[in-house]
């Protein structure tokens, strides 16, 4: 079991459940999946610089990602219906845990003067969205192996199932989240 899942089960759960009044233990929000997502625009252009975020994304997360392909042309973007306009990886269980767990304690102390995160980043429903301006700090990734000449930034979401953000905002401090002011 991954360290941080058995955290949440053993220390997590129980203060939520007292914290916000739950009956049983499927009413405490918890983590439900983490979306990663790069965006490569320039990739209709150059077919390897999909190939090499594909390989990035899948050392970074463990899993094989997506191609994302354009819905629409667009003429002023010279984009085609159906060309790779990015990929993304959806992580789910003990997966979701790892790298969550990898980005509180390896990835985030990385940043260079990181003063912690935004409480602001979190929608309606208590998921939070997280950008970084390069995938460089992970340590699978090699700095040398950049897609093309341009640093990629990396989205990362994390879905709970909270019901508000203050929930979520409670859910992701209690896992360790480096926020700002705490």
């Amino acid at each position: 079991m991954s360290r941080l899942k058995d955290k949440y089960l053993k220390e997590i759960l129980p203060k939520l459940k007292e914290e916000f009044g739950a009956k049983n233990d499927l009413a405490v929000p918890r983590l439900d999946k983490i979306v990663l997502n790069i965006g490569a625009g320039e990739a209709k252009d150059n077919k390897g610089i999909m190939d090499n975020l594909v390989l990035q994304l899948g050392s970074i997360s463990g899993q094989k990602p997506v191609v994302t392909l354009s819905r629409a042309s667009i003429a002023g973007f010279k984009l085609g219906k159906g060309q790779p306009v990015g990929t993304m990886v959806t992580l789910r269980a003990i997966r979701m845990y790892n790298f969550l767990d990898k980005l509180i304690s390896i990835v985030l102390p990385k940043v260079r003067d990181f003063r912690g995160l935004s409480k602001d980043a979190f929608d309606s429903r208590g998921n939070y969205t997280l950008g970084l301006r390069e995938q460089n700090i992970f340590p699978e990734v090699a700095y040398q192996s950049g897609a093309g000449s341009k640093l990629k930034g990396l989205e990362i979401t994390i879905v709970s199932t909270s019901r508000d953000k203050d929930q979520g905002r409670r859910l992701l401090e209690l896992l360790g989240m480096p926020f700002k002011g705490s």
